[in-house]
């Protein structure tokens, strides 16, 4: 046990042995970061410059926005670094808070996504409320509520994984640091954290999901009342909005949750680059760039801009 404490630095195995996954790294990576970025960046500055965008769902529409680039660069501009120089290696301390972020980020990023379905669920089916309801008051102790749990969920993870002893290896078969790689590297009983893993997975992820189930079954339910609203609408925006929360959370719960020996590492790198890479990507083409509104407060924007120049 002596020997488990002089690990000062993991390794990242970005490909694993006898995968050549170059081409990830260096078109697929970049490419969808950079349209992440773009994306959403353009989500943060038209619901902030434009004053008709100032409502609740746009809030909490720029708050995503700025979590998914904070997530997705948390992985994958270390994982592109990693593969052009070869070197993997990162401290505990950098694997510790890269721990930490992914955790943290995974955490709110399904909170968010909860808080957004009931709040179309209150404008839908409560539109005379609606105002009342969701007041700024109350959105901004949503989100404070949301990041304060995210806080506590990351540090409770982080903390039990780093009181354990690693001294089996200091290898990460992961082109990130995550709780399950390191949970195979330690020479401690991890039944506690398994189990820690198990409930908090069942209690936000279920959780998160079937809040998310129920406001768009009631949502469904209301727009098939009134016959002046074409449900047809309703699905458009609702399915591809279920559809990535379940990605999302099936790829996670696929790394998470699986026992370690049935775990295949290329499977484990495909389904982690799933739920880091791709809600961050499809949430501003699912959101704002499909939206009419958000495609017109656009147009002022940047006419407001050109004759702001002349």
């Amino acid at each position: 046990m002596a020997n488990s404490t002089m690990v000062t630095e993991f390794l990242l195995l970005s490909s694993p042995d006898g995968w050549n996954m170059s081409f990830l790294y260096f078109t697929v990576f970049p490419l969808t970061y950079l349209g992440t970025l773009l994306g959403n960046l353009l989500i943060v500055t038209v619901t902030t410059a434009d004053h008709n965008l100032h409502t609740p769902m746009y809030f909490f529409l720029r708050n995503l926005s700025i979590l998914d680039m904070c997530f997705i660069s948390i992985t994958v501009p270390n994982a592109c670094a990693n593969s052009l120089t070869g070197n993997g290696a990162i401290s505990v301390s950098g694997c510790a808070t890269q721990i930490f972020m992914v955790v943290f980020c995974a955490c709110d990023e399904l909170l968010f996504l909860s808080i957004m379905a009931w709040d179309r669920y209150v404008a839908i089916c409560h539109p005379l409320q609606y105002p009342i309801i969701m007041n700024p008051q109350l959105c901004v102790r949503m989100t404070l509520a949301s990041l304060l749990s995210g806080l506590v969920y990351a540090g409770v993870h982080t903390g039990n994984t780093f009181r354990l002893s690693f001294c089996h290896s200091n290898v990460v078969h992961q082109f990130f640091c995550d709780v399950p790689s390191l949970l195979k590297l330690s020479c401690s009983d991890t039944t506690s954290n398994m189990v820690l893993l198990l409930v908090s997975t069942i209690i936000i992820g279920g959780g998160s999901f079937g809040i998310i189930i129920m406001s768009y079954v009631r949502i469904f339910s209301t727009v098939m009342k009134v016959p002046n609203k074409a449900p047809g609408k309703a699905f458009s925006t609702c399915t591809p909005h279920i559809l990535v929360v379940s990605i999302f959370l099936s790829s996670s719960i696929g790394v998470y949750l699986r026992p370690s020996a049935s775990s295949d590492t290329l499977q484990d790198m495909l389904l982690s680059a799933f739920y880091t890479m791709v809600p961050p990507f499809l949430n501003p083409l699912i959101y704002s760039l499909r939206n009419k509104q958000v495609k017109e407060a656009v147009r002022r924007v940047i006419q407001r801009q050109l004759f702001s120049r002349k």
